[in-house]
């Protein structure tokens, strides 16, 4: 019984493997048998370790060192002058995709040094990408939905967006998710496909906002002085823009009250300033001009 492995590549070693495996099923019923049996068990492994063990400890080194010098690699570059010009959202999006294509290329490599001809990897690669493909048609479509945010720039990195039930202000666009942190500081990771498809406000779009309000006020109160109240509330507000000019005009008869319709031009990032304190200063002023707001009352008249 003889054990050998001369093979140079993985296919000739497995037939050969699988050969002298199927040899070491036969027991042995001596002693000498015995002796030849674990001594070409032991040449066979020692060959084994001879032959392939140094690829496997290349392949390996290649793997670890690869993937720590892809990291070191993709932030060099997220760095350079190139990129520096770049927005946030593009530059993270940008870094994610050359992060997973060197890892891919460090992984065709350490096959390569463990003998897998080129010619056959491809073949493989082709085939189970359909496969792949096919299983993995959300995170396809993921990837789609971030070069469409990438390229068309719906929202980036800082705006602050509404789409659906997700609320907050977007914090990274990464190749398959975009994170979202809402405003009770809570993170909200959506797929791109989902976010990229659906029908988003970005608020943060344009520099500036109107803020829109409506007040009521008595039927007894001179229509003319609640206007001028309400208008020197908006005008003395030092976060409200003088161009485009602030709209105050009475807009509806309701069932126990006149109602004021009020809009206000600010910056963006004012409008929630502006917007609750004209709510206080008005209720303030009507107070002071003796305006009253009427608010709904029932009378119940006891039969006799």
């Amino acid at each position: 019984m003889k054990l050998t492995v001369e093979s140079t590549t993985i296919s000739e070693f497995v037939q050969g493997l699988e050969e002298g495996v199927s040899e070491l099923t036969d027991i042995p019923t001596s002693l000498a048998e015995t002796d030849e049996y674990v001594k070409n068990l032991i040449n066979l492994l020692q060959e084994f370790a001879v032959t392939y063990g140094g690829k496997l400890i290349g392949a390996l080194i290649v793997l670890i060192i690869g993937f720590k010098l892809t990291g070191l690699l993709t932030k060099k570059l997220m760095n350079a002058k190139a990129f520096s010009k770049m927005d946030v959202s593009t530059k993270g999006f940008i870094g994610s995709v050359l992060g997973v294509s060197l890892k891919v290329l460090i992984g065709i490599t350490a096959l390569a040094i463990l003998g897998v001809p080129m010619t056959s990897m491809i073949a493989v690669i082709g085939s189970c990408g359909l496969a792949v493909g096919l299983a993995l048609q959300g995170s396809l479509s993921n990837i789609a939905g971030g070069f469409i945010i990438l390229v068309f720039k719906p929202f980036s990195v800082g705006d602050f967006i509404t789409s659906g039930d997700i609320v907050g202000t977007v914090e990274d666009i990464s190749i398959f998710h975009t994170k979202v942190l809402t405003v009770d500081n809570r993170r909200i990771i959506v797929p791109n496909s989902t976010i990229s498809n659906a029908t988003l406000t970005n608020v943060s779009a344009l520099k500036e906002r109107r803020v829109d309000l409506t007040f009521q006020a008595s039927y007894n109160d001179d229509i003319k002085k609640v206007e001028e109240t309400i208008l020197g509330v908006i005008e003395s507000h030092e976060l409200v823009m003088k161009d485009p000019a602030p709209f105050v005009r009475l807009s509806a008869h309701k069932d126990s009250a006149l109602e004021y319709t009020v809009r206000a031009w600010c910056s963006a990032e004012s409008y929630w300033d502006v917007y609750f304190d004209l709510i206080r200063d008005v209720k303030y002023a009507f107070d002071k001009e003796g305006i009253t707001i009427p608010y709904p009352q029932l009378t119940v008249n006891k039969g006799e």
